[in-house]
């Protein structure tokens, strides 16, 4: 490869490292063309995309671009998913993808700057969506609110009652 080709690998890689939120490493080593075509499609929904590098260009590129704790996941055939998105799902339709066609294996992963291994990309895709953890964490923060918004509640409806059951007797005893 031509060092004018290399150096432009290199500055497209660091671009995506730049631009995304987590990466998986995987090891495609047995796929075929149309299977690599169709786990890169099943990922561009989730908003990320797959890239296979040269290793030592990507570990060039990951230095550059102040990851180099990448370099660990870097051996053998290896193809990267850059996630834009929520990395929990593009790492749940991975481990789909690898479950289905038994030949993808999950090497590990970059999240936020920690590196996981394959066990720890497994939790990661068994969480549940971005949406669903913050609901959850809404659902935390506003039962208090709730519950103290129903307690202030009380007060004022408890005498509604009671001086509804006054006017009650006080008619009864009128008629």
């Amino acid at each position: 490869m031509l060092k004018s080709k290399k150096a432009e690998v290199i500055a497209s890689v660091e671009a995506d490292l730049e631009g995304t939120t987590a990466l998986i490493v995987t090891d495609y080593r047995g796929l075929s063309v149309a299977q690599m075509r169709r786990v890169r499609n099943e990922l561009r929904p989730l908003d990320a995309t797959v890239r296979v590098t040269k290793n030592t260009l990507a570990k060039i590129a990951a230095e550059k671009a102040g990851h180099g704790e990448l370099g660990e996941l870097l051996a053998g055939p290896t193809a990267v998913a850059f996630c834009k998105g929520d990395p929990a799902a593009v790492a749940k339709r991975l481990s789909e993808l690898a479950r289905e066609n038994r030949i993808l294996k999950l090497k590990g992963a970059l999240l936020d700057g920690r590196v996981l291994d394959e066990e720890g990309v497994k939790r990661l895709a068994t969480l549940p969506p971005k949406e669903v953890l913050q609901a959850q964490v809404l659902g935390t923060l506003v039962a208090p609110l709730a519950g103290i918004v129903s307690l202030l509640a009380a007060a004022p409806r408890e005498f509604v009652v009671v001086l509804d059951q006054i006017i009650q007797k006080k008619q009864a005893e009128a008629a």
